[in-house]
């Protein structure tokens, strides 16, 4: 007799295509059906106006599971510039607006830092995952990357702001990375490692 094993669907809630591709690969050994924002086009659009990460993931994530009835699994990050007083922070999709261009955003980043020398150009990345179930229990997550911001963009990879974000360790923007190196030291990776547990276990029951 087979073992049974159990079926479970995830929404994330997200249109970001190169956020759906990363949290996709990074949920690929679990089993799990991936489906986004993308695949409920009704849902209504979603206002993110929180005070921080956490209050958007969870606006996000709580929506979606009411609305789809599924376990909602969201992100909300951002970039802090310390040389800019942690801005574009939880406002990094939006900054310039919401409809520029990642290219054209990271351009406007670099001219605010042209003038700021390399050891002064620190950053990081962080995220905050929340996971939503209809019923209405949520977990939250967290993750960190520390980096500095280059002096031009680097690299092909990636979406958003990883041509400009650098890891010293490495010498290598997010954007020239290899994926797995990525995701294994990057904020949404970190945060999702965590996050897995308790997909795990939900997954389970």
């Amino acid at each position: 007799m087979g073992v049974f094993k159990k079926f479970m669907e995830v929404v994330l809630a997200t249109k970001n295509k190169g956020k759906i591709k990363e949290i996709r690969n990074l949920l690929r050994d679990m089993d799990i059906t991936v489906q986004t924002l993308l695949d409920f086009p009704s849902i209504p659009e979603i206002d993110e106006k929180g005070r921080d990460y956490k209050e958007n993931a969870r606006i996000k994530a709580e929506m979606v599971a009411s609305f789809t009835g599924k376990i909602a699994l969201s992100d909300d990050s951002g970039l802090e510039v310390y040389a800019l007083n942690g801005k574009p922070g939880k406002d990094s999709a939006r900054f310039i607006s919401k409809d520029t261009g990642d290219d054209e955003r990271n351009r406007a980043l670099l001219k605010l830092l042209e003038d700021v020398p390399q050891n002064e150009r620190g950053a990081r990345f962080c995220c905050v995952l929340a996971i939503v179930k209809p019923k209405g229990d949520i977990y939250f997550y967290e993750g960190y990357c520390e980096g500095l911001i280059s002096e031009d963009l680097r690299g092909k990879r990636g979406f958003g702001y990883d041509p400009i974000f650098m890891v010293p360790k490495y010498n290598q923007t997010f954007a020239e990375m290899d994926t797995s190196l990525k995701n294994k030291i990057s904020h949404r990776g970190i945060a999702l490692k965590k996050a897995k547990e308790i997909l795990a276990l939900l997954k389970e029951r």
